[in-house]
């Protein structure tokens, strides 16, 4: 087996028992084979497994749960494969940064790439080994229960672009941003704030974003005692400032281009004229500055651990944020969390899907390329995917279907649980059905546009300009960078 493995420059413009579980992983896809498809014998002979034992692959991610779970639990890996793996993990804008200068270079300091699929995936695909080199090959193990186990949309989104026949990354993390909010407040307040509102203010798809507003505004007069604001939001001058504007984006029937929500399955190589200059845009962002103006100070400050961290400190009564916060969001306040899809504009609900797909870097040698298959069939898993839920320093969400349908998962969708991710599970999936996901456009200069993007909401927000002068600034600036 020979590969070319240089990149192509052009390419880079741009807690109940985790050693059980993963120990449970190990042994199973050891044994894996029949119509799982796995363990295959190689052409070589002996184990498929132990192929690349004595190798040592590195792989960079982002600071999320699954790879934290990992991290703290890699021996069923290494007895099962012979194979070390080393686990840097760092905040998505230096991964970007990281991730560039190794495909630049020619070589591979980091063998296995934790591909976002608009920040990764999108702008260096070429940099990153085609999967079904691998899937269908009988000299190496397969995905246990195959590749339709995986859940079909967030294969599509995680791991392709532009070409459907290529596979460039197999879906690791599933976070989706949904309405969190202080079910114990609620409760005690709730009749007051029916009569108040003149309206049931239980959080759920049904209401509104302007009804969201008029709770935490409620919240801010009249619960000091409580809580200190109605509202916190994850609206740094980062990452975070654009995901939590776009669920209000598309709610109100806004979108970055023409293409919309088709942009973010397979992405394209020419998204066309910026379209955030169109009423739904501009009214989109009229509200989302209105209700900053109205939002904890801290804010404009906060990242998604920032707002994170206020919640669960009991700063604010609501928030929009990643579901798998919900680990620790139970761990500060234990039975007093209650999860909901995020509220409706005039077009619909829609919450943004956060998913990222794990994927090899083409520098790698051909033993590093091995084992690094090796290492992300082995992550991606059913019982790597239910050891890192289960996992008290994880709580990943599993990409695969099969993990949801095991008793012990169901079952925990309820108090008590013991995995506590899964008491979103509900809202989750009500938020990835395809009328309320939000997918981003996978373009090839999404970092660029995201800079772009929330570098002007950043002005916004803090009163430097308009919102009909941002998005109208905002737009030029697209069409610059796509050269329209």
């Amino acid at each position: 087996m020979t590969h070319s493995h240089q990149v192509s420059r052009r390419a880079l413009l741009r807690g109940i028992g985790a050693g059980a579980a993963g120990a449970l992983a190990a042994a199973a896809l050891s044994a894996c084979g029949g119509s799982d498809g796995g363990g295959s014998a190689p052409a070589a002979g002996g184990d498929p497994w132990k192929r690349f034992q004595g190798t040592t692959i590195n792989f960079i991610s982002e600071n999320t749960a699954p790879s934290a779970a990992i991290a703290a639990n890699t021996k069923p890996f290494t007895d099962l494969t012979g194979i070390k793996i080393n686990i840097q993990q760092m905040e998505l804008t230096k991964l970007v940064e990281n991730v560039s200068l190794d495909f630049s270079s020619g070589t591979a300091r980091y063998h296995v790439i934790y591909a976002d699929p608009y920040q990764v995936l999108a702008p260096f695909s070429e940099g990153l080994v085609d999967l079904n080199e691998f899937i269908g090959n009988d000299e190496f193990p397969q995905p246990p229960q195959g590749i339709g186990d995986f859940i079909p949309s967030q294969l599509q989104a995680a791991g392709r672009f532009l070409d459907e026949n290529k596979l460039f990354a197999l879906p690791y993390d599933t976070p989706t941003m949904i309405w969190q909010y202080r079910a114990d407040l609620f409760e005690k307040y709730h009749d007051k704030m029916s009569d108040d509102l003149g309206f049931d203010p239980t959080p759920s798809i049904n209401l509104t974003w302007e009804q969201y507003f008029k709770i935490a505004e409620w919240f801010n007069k009249n619960a000091k005692d409580d809580v200190a604001y109605g509202t916190g939001h994850q609206a740094k001058q980062h990452d975070s400032l654009q995901c939590d504007f776009s669920d209000v984006l598309w709610a109100y029937g806004g979108d970055y281009f023409e293409g919309g929500q088709s942009l973010g399955t397979l992405g394209t190589k020419n998204p066309g004229k910026s379209t955030l200059t169109s009423d739904a845009a501009i009214a989109a962002a009229e509200f989302y500055n209105r209700l900053l103006g109205i939002a904890h100070p801290g804010s404009r400050t906060w990242d998604w651990d920032g707002v994170a961290n206020a919640f669960q400190a009991g700063q604010v009564a609501m928030c929009p944020n990643w579901h798998e916060f919900a680990a620790g969001n139970e761990k500060a306040l234990p039975g007093k969390v209650g999860y909901a899809p995020l509220p409706k504009g005039p077009a619909r609900s829609a919450n943004i899907w956060g998913g990222t797909g794990v994927g090899i870097n083409a520098n790698c040698s051909d033993a590093e390329r091995g084992a690094a298959w090796l290492f992300i069939n082995w992550a991606t898993s059913p019982d790597t995917q239910f050891m890192t839920l289960a996992s008290e320093v994880g709580g990943g969400t599993p990409t695969r279907t099969s993990v949801y349908q095991r008793p012990e998962v169901a079952e925990a969708k309820k108090r008590p649980s013991k995995l506590p991710n899964i008491l979103t599970a509900d809202a989750v999936n009500e938020a990835w059905k395809q009328e309320n996901i939000g997918l981003r456009p996978k373009v090839a200069t999404w970092n660029q546009l995201n800079t772009a993007l929330f570098t002007e909401l950043s002005r916004m927000i803090t009163g430097a300009v308009k919102p009909d002068a941002a998005m109208r600034t905002v737009a030029q600036k697209f069409d610059e960078i796509n050269k329209v």
